[in-house]
């Protein structure tokens, strides 16, 4: 096998020489490997940590119709409640403050989806009490409102267009 001769610079080192670039012919267009499957989600169960869980409780299930499916206790104390909408759960507890005064709901939005007639619902929980943040509009194919717990939790409620 030959060496290739390297050259010297300017500054006198020697430099290597190029080696010519290789090519090949086009590759022959593949059948595509199926990809492995990620994880397939059949629902998801939030866990809001709440500033006043009795306020909250209210506020989830008279204002917005949720119903309580099993409630949590510690030593006869309610501490929280796992919430039914549909085929869909909300779990709620109560804050215990060991982490100090935390801000809650910055940064963080529940998207709800529904099948529901979106102007009914949002009719309903301003005829029980409850205030949106934004009426429902038509955006992003989806007819929406937006809502504010008592928490600091948003929440937007929708329906595909």
């Amino acid at each position: 096998m030959a060496s290739r001769k390297k050259k010297k610079t300017k500054t006198g080192r020697a430099k290597a020489a190029r080696k010519p670039a290789k090519r090949s012919a086009a590759k022959p267009a593949r059948a595509r490997k199926a990809t492995p499957q990620g994880l397939q989600l059949t629902s998801i169960a939030p866990g809001l940590t709440v500033n006043d869980l009795a306020r909250s409780l209210a506020w989830y299930c008279d204002v917005l119709g949720l119903a309580i499916k099993q409630r949590w206790e510690h030593e006869g104390v309610l501490v929280g409640a796992e919430l039914q909408a549909g085929r869909v759960a909300v779990h709620i507890s109560q804050d215990d403050g060991k982490k100090g005064e935390r801000v809650k709901g910055e940064g963080f939005r529940l998207y709800w989806h529904t099948d529901q007639d979106i102007d009914a619902l949002a009719a309903g929980i301003k005829s029980r009490g409850g205030t949106l943040a934004s009426e429902p509009k038509d955006e992003w194919g989806v007819r929406s409102f937006n809502l504010v717990d008592p928490t600091g939790f948003k929440i937007t409620i929708g329906r595909e267009l």
